[in-house]
């Protein structure tokens, strides 16, 4: 799992003192806001500085000390949101739960992330704070856009576990009727369903299929025999 949130002090030496990004694998700056205050957990905002988004991660560095600066890969904000309610914090911001890898109950809470002994490693909550709250809707918008490039890995267990389900295979398996079965047992892999080597829902759901087909056979049976009947009547 990537980090959660992070010291980042890697700035460029040219320039504006821009943070250093991993061009090598592809990444992007895609947004530079200025005077834009940074908050962690409960503790009060530090003093506005500028916000970097890239298409890999959200880079806050001060303005006032060039020592002091954070950053968080998008793999580890698990929700953003805009938040204008006042009741919820006193200055429309950018809200961010952040995924630390820790347990519920190794993760700190608000009480001890408002403590002078921070350990970012623990961090659940961040808030961006931009001196110009027209910006929050843009902000939103690169946040959308940057999560998107960056989906939640899966993992091999979850892979093997998500069940593939296709209405033209599912047709095409009843079509094919009692010999659709054996097809199935036999190659998990293109039929209508699989979970890791457990075909029984996916069997279930393919006799089903056939039954009802079968029962659809049986009416119109059913009906032509008595017909007939009337007929001789």
């Amino acid at each position: 799992m990537a980090p959660g949130l992070r010291q980042f002090t890697e700035r460029r030496a040219e320039g504006d003192g821009q943070p250093v990004l991993d061009t090598d694998a592809g990444e992007e700056l895609m947004l530079v806001r200025r005077e834009v205050s940074i908050v962690i957990g409960n503790r009060s905002p530090e003093s506005p500085g500028t916000l970097y988004i890239s298409t890999k991660k959200v880079v806050w560095l001060s303005d006032v000390d060039r020592t002091k600066g954070y950053a968080v890969d998008f793999l580890s904000i698990s929700l953003h949101a805009v938040s204008r309610d006042p009741e919820a914090y006193p200055s429309p911001c950018i809200y961010t739960q952040i995924e630390t890898g820790e347990d519920e109950d190794g993760s700190e809470g608000s009480d001890s992330e408002s403590s002078d002994a921070l350990d970012l490693s623990k961090v659940t909550e961040m808030r961006l704070v931009p001196s110009d709250p027209s910006q929050l809707d843009t902000l939103f918008q690169v946040f959308c856009e940057c999560a998107e490039l960056n989906p939640e890995p899966i993992e091999d267990d979850a892979e093997e576990n998500n069940w593939i389900f296709s209405a033209d295979q599912l047709a095409d398996e009843t079509a094919e009727g009692e010999d659709s079965e054996w097809n199935f047992s036999q190659n998990p892999t293109s039929s209508i369903g699989h979970s890791n080597g457990d075909h029984d829902l996916a069997r279930t759901v393919l006799e089903l299929q056939i039954n009802d087909h079968r029962f659809e056979d049986a009416e119109e049976m059913e009906h032509e025999h008595e017909h007939e009947t009337e007929a001789r009547h």
